[in-house]
């Protein structure tokens, strides 16, 4: 064997790999935040969940992408055990979709490869690049798929390796191959068309092929343990969960391939082409394992607890109800949830400011601990969303979810200078109770009518925020309260400086009341500035994003 073959494996092996993650990339960005939607929506039941966990895998593939998503989703407390477990096999299902494309003898890759760079250097619209993003992954795919197997030909008359494939088909052996391939690709997407490689090039049986394939599907579960590491203990269940999927279906599939003609059977159905048998063997693996287990999910559930026991605790409040980092792994539904967490702070600023003007009213009937709670929870939300989103911004990210980052940023601040200001009119509530200041009957009601003003324009920017379709003239009230705002708020402290001036009210009585005002005008601008974040001209009233 060759330097010069050495290296064709290798370049073949590089190729092959960058394809399937440029062609799952361009997948899963034009996929968008869909995927989201899907384990959401439709995972209602055991058998649903099947069904969107190999659509999802299917499109973006990656079974361990899939599988991280719903450890993360599970950790986030988004997904319960139950439909994990229907999502994961149905992952284990999506991924031979991957194995079904390349037992195709396909001629054609360089001419994919070639018409994709042309989409994306010449395309001006982002799905027009994304197309060319996808073809020329599956081009390069194909390619190196190639090449691998040209590479691997003169194999077949080098009696070690030849020895060496005759081990696989020791049952324990192979499996132990497949395991520790997969494990150290982190993908078998990528071990099962290397496996199709060797297949291809005449140098491994099919005998041998299925112990090594069975294994790698045991390897695959690599990267969700991994993923499960200082998760909570339901999230370390799912993990557990499908580790058990895996090697229940190995251990059955070895004793029917050792006790069975298996091998005749793949056979008769696929014909001659070996990578085509390898596919439907993979295909056969996963989705008999899951017609079998899929019953018996709850007792994998039960085995999984067994195994990780206990229940978890958390700090009421101080943590991301939605978003999990693990979801990095998938850029848009990433953005998605924190687009959620911003909607649940929005919540929160308003529940507060509510609570700061009952409290400016009569601060004897209400506990300040509670605000200072929420206030709290606003400020470590702003921390880490904001974390969240600046390591959101650096990744292969679409241009619609280019727009809700930055879109995002924007509106954590506003909220967060909301609560603020909030704070600072329970600390002028306080000075007031404290030294014993009132204020004129007038006074009152002009703060009660401005703050009731405000609290109405915070609630409609709050309700454009958390809509992602608006209506414009719900944005044209925005606007226009936003002015009366500030018309008032001038005229109010036109009006105070004269009763000042008059002497109908002491200076401090004059301080207080100007600030009072002045903390609610800026309230309204920064409700504004959340109204802003929608797009009215070129999106026809959607959100940024």
């Amino acid at each position: 064997m060759g330097l010069m073959t050495i290296f064709s494996l290798l370049g073949g092996l590089g190729l092959f790999l960058f394809g399937i993650k440029a062609m799952g990339d361009g997948l899963e960005l034009a996929a968008g935040n869909r995927m989201k939607r899907l384990l959401e929506i439709l995972t209602r039941n055991k058998l649903m969940a099947v069904l969107v966990g190999a659509l999802v895998t299917g499109v973006i593939q990656s079974s361990s992408a899939t599988t991280v998503m719903v450890v993360g989703f599970v950790n986030a407390g988004l997904l319960s055990l139950s439909k994990a477990v229907g999502v994961i096999m149905g992952a284990n299902i999506g991924t031979t979709v991957t194995s079904l494309m390349l037992s195709v003898e396909l001629n054609f890759g360089m001419l994919f490869a070639a018409f994709g760079g042309i989409c994306m250097l010449a395309g001006n619209r982002s799905s027009f690049k994304l197309l060319g993003q996808i073809l020329m992954g599956l081009g390069i795919l194909f390619v190196g798929m190639d090449t691998m197997t040209a590479a691997m030909e003169p194999l077949r008359d080098w009696q070690g390796f030849r020895d060496l494939m005759q081990l696989a088909t020791n049952p324990i052996l192979g499996v132990l191959v497949g395991a520790g391939i997969t494990a150290l690709l982190q993908s078998s997407s990528a071990s099962v068309g290397i496996l199709q490689a060797l297949a291809g090039a005449g140098v491994i049986s099919l005998q041998a092929s299925l112990f090594i394939l069975f294994g790698q599907n045991i390897g695959t579960c690599v990267t969700a343990l991994l993923a499960s590491v200082g998760a909570n203990r339901t999230a370390k269940r799912a993990a557990i969960v499908h580790l058990l999927f895996n090697v229940i279906g190995t251990v059955i599939f070895v004793i029917i391939a050792v006790i069975f003609p298996f091998a005749e059977l793949v056979q008769s159905l696929a014909g001659d082409n070996l990578r085509l048998q390898i596919a439907v063997s993979h295909i056969i693996f996963n989705i008999s394992t899951t017609l079998v287990l899929l019953p018996l999910s709850g007792l994998l559930e039960k085995l999984a607890c067994m195994i990780i026991r206990g229940e978890d605790a958390r700090e009421e409040g101080k943590h991301l109800l939605y978003f999990d980092a693990r979801l990095f792994s998938t850029p848009a539904v990433a953005a998605e949830q924190l687009f959620r967490e911003v909607q649940r702070m929005a919540d929160i600023v308003m529940t507060n400011y509510q609570f700061a003007i009952k409290y400016f009213a009569d601060p004897k009937k209400l506990d300040q601990a509670d605000f200072e709670h929420r206030e709290d929870v606003i400020d470590y939300l702003n921390a880490e969303i904001t974390q969240n989103l600046v390591e959101l911004k650096g990744m292969n990210i679409s241009q619609s979810t280019v727009h809700l980052v930055g879109s995002l940023f924007h509106v954590v601040n506003d909220l967060e200078r909301i609560g603020d200001h909030s704070t600072n009119i329970i600390e002028i509530s306080n000075s007031r109770e404290k030294e014993k200041v009132k204020f004129s009957p007038k006074a009152e009601n002009e703060i009660e009518e401005l703050s009731s003003i405000v609290q109405d324009m915070l609630e409609k920017s709050i309700h454009i925020l958390k809509n992602q379709v608006t209506d414009p003239n719900l944005t044209g009230e925005v606007i226009a309260i936003e002015r009366q705002v500030d018309d008032l708020s001038e005229s109010l402290a036109a009006h105070h400086v004269k009763r000042v001036k008059e002497k109908k009210c002491t200076p401090r009585n004059g301080m207080l009341y100007l600030d009072m005002l002045n903390n609610l005008e800026r309230i309204a601008d920064h409700a504004d500035n959340v109204a802003a974040s929608v797009d009215k001209g070129d999106h026809s009233g959607y959100l940024l994003w």
